[in-house]
């Protein structure tokens, strides 16, 4: 037996439940408090409620993002294709409404399956051809974005139908469509990672890939799902920007697998994989949505945002690291 199995209560801790793995990380609660604290006395726009809806609209597309990371984190992968797949569900979905007319529900269906089709590929180079993820996704961040630019010609889409717009630009009882679906996406996911079989597999696996071969989790095949389900969940981000802005962008998405992957991290996902929140990924999404619309009405130029995007990240991979080695000395 090898010693990575023969620690005791690996495959005991892999069981556990959502009250200890999928905790909302108090510190991101207290950031997320402290960050909208420090807005609101820079400005006096911040806190109006035109802005709060503002901010949920902006954080819908970049939490759906968020949710994929944290399953693709939590099982130790890593997906940095997510908004290159977003772009390109966006105007695979608007090419086959617009250009080739085929009824609003099918376009719903196209940027989901070419989300779910660029995950599968990236599942399947990962676990068949055992590439590394990085490698495998940081290529396929660059074949979807020049797939977007081809299919749509280097030009912007416009012309979706009023059905599809309204997945976007709706307002139910005066709540943004995309908020409504991206509360109900993470409600679906929350479930899903906390108190199913798929979800403590896909913990363990993060965990320690050894000890969850060894308890007979088909771990190959769980990653080609976790990877499918990543891009069926960019494609859906896709499919809300597009409805939202009355257009497929082939430049949508950039860089926003960054900004998803911190969110992640933020709301107490571990890089490393054996440890992911659902509600402190949407947590951390608010922070992240917070921390640009803040720098928004400061008149932050974008650049800036960028580099403290990045310096956001790296903070709480580090707060994250120093947190795993002090739990191990003690």
């Amino acid at each position: 037996m090898s010693s990575e199995l023969a620690r005791p209560g690996l495959w005991t801790r892999a069981q556990r439940g959502s009250v200890e793995r999928l905790h909302i990380r108090l510190e991101s609660l207290l950031v997320l408090l402290a960050l909208a604290a420090v807005m609101a006395a820079l400005s006096p726009y911040f806190l109006s409620f035109s802005n709060f809806l503002n901010i949920l609209l902006a954080t819908s597309t970049i939490g759906i993002l968020a949710i994929a990371a944290t399953f693709v984190i939590s099982a130790g992968g890593l997906d940095l294709s997510l908004g290159s797949v977003m772009g390109l569900s966006g105007v695979a979905g608007a090419f086959v409404t617009v250009n080739l007319g085929v009824p609003w529900g099918l376009g719903v269906l196209a940027c989901i399956l070419t989300g779910a089709l660029a995950g599968t590929v990236n599942g399947q180079l990962v676990t068949r051809a055992l590439v590394p993820a990085f490698i495998v996704t940081l290529g396929m961040l660059g074949i979807a974005r020049g797939l977007a630019l081809v299919i749509s010609g280097g030009r912007v889409i416009y012309g979706l139908p009023p059905e599809l717009l309204y997945l976007g630009q709706g307002r139910p009882f005066g709540i943004p469509m995309p908020v409504v679906i991206f509360v109900a996406t993470a409600i679906v996911a929350h479930c899903v990672l906390a108190y199913t079989r798929f979800g403590r597999h896909t913990l363990a696996i993060g965990d320690s890939e050894g000890a969850a071969r060894a308890a007979g989790i088909r771990v190959d095949r769980h990653r080609r799902v976790l990877y499918t389900l990543s891009g069926a969940l960019a494609g859906l981000a896709g499919m809300l920007f597009m409805a939202r802005i009355n257009s497929g962008d082939p430049t949508a998405g950039l860089n926003y697998e960054l900004t998803a992957i911190t969110a992640a991290i933020i709301g107490g996902t571990n890089l490393f994989g054996g440890r992911g929140s659902i509600l402190g990924t949407m947590i951390g999404a608010l922070i992240m949505g917070v921390l640009q619309n803040g720098l928004n009405l400061l008149a932050v130029q974008s650049y800036y945002q960028q580099m403290a995007i990045g310096a956001v990240l790296i903070l709480a991979v580090f707060i994250d690291q120093y947190q795993i080695r002090k739990e191990t000395r003690s």
